[in-house]
């Protein structure tokens, strides 16, 4: 790990906290739009929001997770070939930047497909499945999804393939950037009736 890698644990503790509470300028602006039309725009769109369902959105997501993913996905704490590739050439900075940028972009909203009120999926989600020790994903990423910035990701409106996906992830520890390993843990208890359940009640929160 090179000496940039090992300080931005240090030095994210001290952006974090303004990552997405002031605009970029023009110059970090521009080029954040550069690298966006050059690397990412063919999966997750100009504006973050991913035609595809097998592509996160990262529209209004907080710009705090999205730098500390890019930055794992370079050190290599998060396992994925096709944005290893990507990120090689960013920058600290750089990745500080499309954090801000996607942050600022205004989220897609979407819809369940069966998962509406009282169903399996709102259930987890709101009250966890007490015997099997899973806890509500409201307790961390909020009652409607919205996460807590600098904490736990906003999940509302994601794709639920791409949330399904990364639960089988996690389940297999495939995923492992998950702080205490809390959400393999999770993971490793849902049956995939229950993650396809929880994961399109969630693509319905506004």
């Amino acid at each position: 790990m090179n000496l940039a890698l090992s300080l931005f644990g240090v030095s994210l503790m001290f952006v974090a906290h303004f990552l997405g509470a002031e605009p970029l300028s023009s110059k970090d602006l521009q080029s954040a739009k550069k690298i966006i039309n050059n690397l990412c725009i063919a999966c997750h769109g100009a504006d973050g929001n991913s035609a595809s369902s097998v592509n996160p959105k990262l529209a209004g997501q907080h710009a705090a997770y999205i730098t500390k993913q890019l930055m794992n996905f370079k050190s290599g704490k998060r396992d994925n070939a096709v944005m290893a590739g990507m990120v090689t050439s960013l920058t600290e900075q750089d990745m500080i930047n499309l954090g801000i940028y996607f942050s600022n972009q205004k989220i897609t909203l979407s819809m369940a497909k069966e998962n509406g009120i009282d169903s399996l999926g709102e259930k987890i989600f709101r009250a966890g499945l007490s015997k099997k020790g899973i806890p509500a994903c409201a307790s961390c990423h909020g009652p409607a999804g919205h996460g807590i910035p600098d904490t736990y990701p906003r999940l509302n409106a994601q794709h639920s393939e791409y949330t399904v996906s990364q639960l089988n992830l996690f389940r297999v520890g495939k995923r492992a950037n998950d702080s205490a390993k809390v959400m393999r843990t999770i993971a490793q208890k849902l049956t995939e009736e229950e993650m396809q359940a929880v994961a399109d009640y969630i693509q319905g929160l506004r």
